[in-house]
């Protein structure tokens, strides 16, 4: 309850940009939140994947594969069973049914990450704005000489709160964005290495299959 009526008494004394600073802090978190989960979610052994997919496969069980792709989570496991259809389907060019299906993903993976790091850069902005506003309190006070003492020092407060507010928010927002874009980095690269070695397998098995079909014409 202390906790509550100290938290009312730092909005009201910050002014009307505290409010601006929670919005922004509560979108943060919702969107750090809301990432991190799809992240977990989407975590998967990609190595360990592909060894069952190419067991598989070389058992010529496409279907089989499908389905492992199609229960797997994660952007990984939708390039390979894009890769594994494409090849099932005669697709001359694999590669490129993997670019496709990496172009529907690479998006997911991004999106609002940067609103994270946008909010980090505003953030500051925002609390400045509040630190020129106390300040205009200041010179209004200076300027009326009316309760002096007690109305500068309500200026000054609300100019330090509300930078000091802004500041608190914004450090943990850029400390997210980064650890969310490593992690994007992270899946990213699975996934080119994923499309590389699943590509490589598909050339070599129709290389092999030519090479079959000829020497038995």
């Amino acid at each position: 309850m202390d906790f509550f009526k100290s938290f009312i008494q730092i909005m009201q004394d910050g002014g009307p940009v505290m409010w601006v600073i929670l919005g922004c802090s509560v979108l943060a978190l919702a969107v750090f939140l809301e990432k991190v989960f799809q992240f977990h979610r989407d975590e998967i052994n990609v190595r360990e994947l592909l060894h069952g997919l190419i067991n598989v496969l070389n058992r010529d069980g496409l279907v089989e594969a499908l389905t492992l792709c199609d229960s797997t989570p994660g952007p990984a496991a939708r390039l390979l069973g894009a890769a594994i259809l494409a090849y099932q389907r005669g697709d001359s060019d694999i590669r490129q049914a993997v670019d496709d299906a990496a172009l529907e993903e690479l998006p997911k993976l991004e999106r609002r990450v940067n609103l994270l790091g946008t909010l980090g850069f505003v953030l500051p902005l925002i609390g400045f704005l509040g630190t020129v506003l106390g300040m205009l309190r200041v010179f209004e006070t200076l300027k009326t000489g009316d309760n002096f003492s007690s109305d500068l020092a309500g200026a000054v407060m609300t100019a330090l709160i509300t930078t000091a507010a802004a500041l608190t928010t914004a450090i943990p927002c850029y400390l997210g964005y980064n650890y969310l874009v490593t992690r994007v980095n992270a899946i990213t690269l699975d996934m080119e290495k994923a499309a590389l070695e699943i590509t490589a397998f598909f050339e070599r098995r129709r290389s092999s299959e030519t090479e079959t079909g000829t020497a038995q014409s």
